[in-house]
């Protein structure tokens, strides 16, 4: 059997490339891409755990899916630890900061489920402990398989190494609640190659992970995106007039931008179980732009492919900037061209006056936008912060041919079903 490379050649397409004229673009606090303020005096999901990043059920094809009338997400999760001595400052107080921002390591797949699409109760581990290959479960999507409940969790097995991984189970529902059996044996799909993709040996502060699987809505076949970074020494990357692209006079220095190598990953299943994969080249890159596209996703609308992910202002290269957010792009076919959304790329970023209010944005394909607060400023200087740890209000965006409109906000953590699968 051909692998999908020999079949479409050396090289089946040429990166897009997001560039640094297009994020010169980048206009933070532009009404129609600026996520509306969040209030200090949001209500916290719980007061046992923090939860980041979301990834509500869906069908293979992007559709927001409940379960017998149960919507059911998944989230990164951490148990907070009020009491712990680590935790507390020198005057026995709860350190707060400190506990979210060590969160990462001890990060956990769980679970949610709720009747309404908000107001979600906690279910628990989706895996017991000792069952995912590493210790950190970090980011995926999970996808219900069919009218039986079965569900593939496709995630990032981390430390050692990071290896997009998948687990199936199933989901069990009463008229109470929600369970999830199953979920016991972890299957290793692929890890960076350090030809196309980045290794950890390359560059300590490599990213690899956030798996997306979809069936091209044109082709049928099964394909994954994911984050990653584009293959070579860290510092090696070379930034030339295509990653530059039609800048003023006086922009031309890249400075060292040459450290950031994100781009958007792309492989192909070789069977229908998506059990075999085969990466191919990335389908964006953003060298000496921006260091991390972290949770790429799909909404396919007119025919059209748009490429959502999201990035920090911290990890933008020298020159650039922009607010912490979801950024996207648009082509007419899978393997691009694509140009970005609104001129620059960003499609939804935080106000300026709270740069940090939220993350993880996850664009559906019904125009609601999901994500999670990070921190929001109590005071007008803000120098005084409340850590979230939960679900940011839902914004509703426009998507209209290459541009993008903020236009709604709703509840937090409002998720609603695009359609309800009966289970037999």
């Amino acid at each position: 059997m051909k692998s999908n490379t020999e079949k479409f050649g050396k090289t089946p397409h040429q990166p897009s490339l997001w560039t640094r004229a297009d994020a010169l673009k980048v206009r933070a606090d532009d009404p129609t891409t600026t996520q509306p303020l969040v209030s200090a005096n949001f209500p916290v999901l719980s007061d046992e755990v923090f939860i980041w990043d979301t990834m509500p059920l869906r069908d293979i094809d992007g559709n927001i899916t409940s379960v017998d009338g149960w919507s059911v997400i998944f989230t990164l999760t951490a148990d907070r630890h009020p009491n712990d001595p680590q935790y507390l400052d020198q005057n026995g107080n709860y350190d707060i900061t400190r506990d979210w921002n060590d969160r990462h390591g001890r990060a956990k797949m769980y679970y949610w489920f709720s009747r309404t699409g908000k107001d979600w109760e906690l279910g628990g581990r989706v895996m017991a402990e000792g069952v995912s290959p590493t210790v950190r479960e970090w980011a995926g999507t999970p996808i219900l398989l069919n009218e039986q409940g079965e569900v593939d969790l496709y995630y990032t097995a981390v430390t050692p190494g990071a290896t997009i991984v998948k687990v199936r189970g199933r989901v069990v529902t009463t008229e109470h609640g929600v369970s999830l059996v199953g979920f016991e044996k972890v299957k290793p799909l692929f890890e960076a190659d350090g030809k196309m993709y980045q290794t950890e040996a390359q560059n300590a502060f490599w990213g690899f992970r956030d798996p997306w699987p979809f069936r091209d809505p044109k082709d049928s076949k099964l394909y994954m995106l994911f984050e990653g970074n584009v293959a070579g020494e860290r510092g090696s990357h070379k930034v030339g007039e295509a990653e530059v692209g039609d800048v003023p006079p006086g922009y031309e220095d890249v400075g060292n931008s040459r450290f950031q190598t994100a781009c958007v990953g792309i492989a192909v299943a070789r069977d229908e179980d998506g059990d075999d994969w085969e990466m191919l080249p990335p389908l964006l890159t953003a060298v000496g732009v921006n260091d991390q596209t972290e949770r790429p996703h799909f909404v396919f609308q007119d025919g059209k492919y748009y490429l959502f992910t999201i990035s920090h202002t911290f990890t933008y290269a020298d020159g650039v900037t922009g607010p912490d957010g979801v950024y996207g792009f648009v082509a007419d076919s899978l393997f691009g061209p694509y140009v970005p959304l609104n001129g620059s790329g960003l499609v939804l970023g935080n106000p300026s006056s709270q740069p940090f209010q939220t993350y993880s944005h996850c664009v559906m394909p019904n125009g609601l936008v999901t994500s999670f607060i990070d921190s929001v400023p109590t005071d007008e200087t803000g120098t005084q912060i409340r850590i979230g740890g939960t679900e940011a209000p839902t914004v509703g965006i426009k998507i209209k041919g290459q541009q993008t409109f903020v236009v709604a906000e709703y509840d937090y953590g409002y998720i609603p079903p695009m359609l309800d699968v009966t289970l037999k």
